[in-house]
């Protein structure tokens, strides 16, 4: 039982070494990588960073042959780095579980890496290091490696202004969008309902965008083919089924790292921003003001105008 509290708390190079088998492994780590970052679950822990520590270990399968001085030949330890700031940079997370996890995935996509340690450890929550520490191989993650190499559908964003939801054209609209290939996702922007107006910003632009959301639900209730959908996984799983999805905004735009610089009330400027996110082949925009595009292709469409 000591033995077992010992290689607990050791680093993960230890642990590695403890649980490995029989064959031969080479291994490659990282010790005391700190990053500042704002990550937790926590409202405390929104809108401030904190230091992070992350403790890697990577088991590789040993060089054939003469390993002749050639970084080509072995896994770099920038490619450990470069999956923890890939990570950190896709968006805000609640949880190091959820870090955990996609950095080892991300790791394990290199075709010399066998089993990934990542401890991962937040220095200033307490008087020591809270963390977690997972460890994953290739055959735990063989689906996700799989399915990492298959190309993201490229979907048709469409944003309906207030009177566009309440036009007898949108059944006849959604008909024509979702028999098109693209998959189709729908926008909306603030309702011409008063809603609470305070000082705080940030607290405004939370009220700002639950606002939206409720739009989105009226939205939904005027077609039932429509699904109100919050998270990019949700996004994801809509798409390769062909659901006509209606962007409930708040938590991907709050948990985004480099969020949309527009405020709520310019709705259409974030549907934009929001399309490349999604890497969308379009923005259409029905029955508002058209923004540039610049990387993606903005369309317009008066009221009672075909969409395609």
């Amino acid at each position: 039982m000591s033995s077992e509290i010992r290689l607990a708390f050791a680093h993960p190079s230890e642990r590695a070494i403890a649980t490995a088998d029989d064959a031969p492994v080479d291994r490659i780590s990282l010790r005391d990588h700190i990053v500042e970052v704002e990550i937790g679950a926590f409202q405390a822990e929104r809108g401030t960073t904190q230091r992070i520590c992350f403790n890697v270990v990577v088991e590789v399968q040993p060089i054939v042959g003469h390993i002749d001085d050639d970084v080509d030949r072995i896994l770099s330890y920038d490619r450990v780095t470069e999956a923890i700031a890939a990570e950190l940079a896709a968006e805000r997370l609640n949880l190091l579980e959820t870090l955990a996890e996609r950095i080892a995935e991300r790791i394990l996509l290199e075709p010399q890496a066998l089993r990934a340690f990542v401890r991962i450890e937040k220095l200033d929550r307490g008087p020591g290091a809270l963390g977690v520490e997972i460890v994953r191989s290739r055959r735990d993650l063989g689906h996700t490696v799989q399915d990492a190499s298959q190309e993201r559908p490229h979907p048709r964003i469409v944003f309906l202004s207030n009177t566009a939801i309440g036009s007898a054209h949108l059944p006849g609209w959604i008909d024509q969008l979702s028999a098109d290939e693209a998959p189709l996702i729908l926008c909306v922007g603030l309702p011409d309902t008063p809603r609470p107006a305070i000082a705080q910003p940030l607290a405004q632009r939370r009220i700002d965008l639950l606002a939206v959301e409720q739009n989105g639900w009226v939205l939904a209730a005027r077609d039932a083919r429509c699904k109100v959908v919050a998270t990019r996984t949700e996004l994801d799983w809509a798409m390769k089924n062909a659901q006509v999805c209606i962007w409930a905004p708040s938590k991907i735009v709050l948990d985004a790292v480099d969020g949309p610089d527009a405020a709520v009330s310019d709705a259409v400027d974030v549907a934009l921003w929001f399309a490349r996110e999604m890497d969308a082949c379009e923005l259409l925009v029905i029955g508002a003001d058209t923004p540039e595009g610049g990387d993606v292709s903005v369309r317009n469409r008066p009221i009672g105008e075909s969409v395609l």
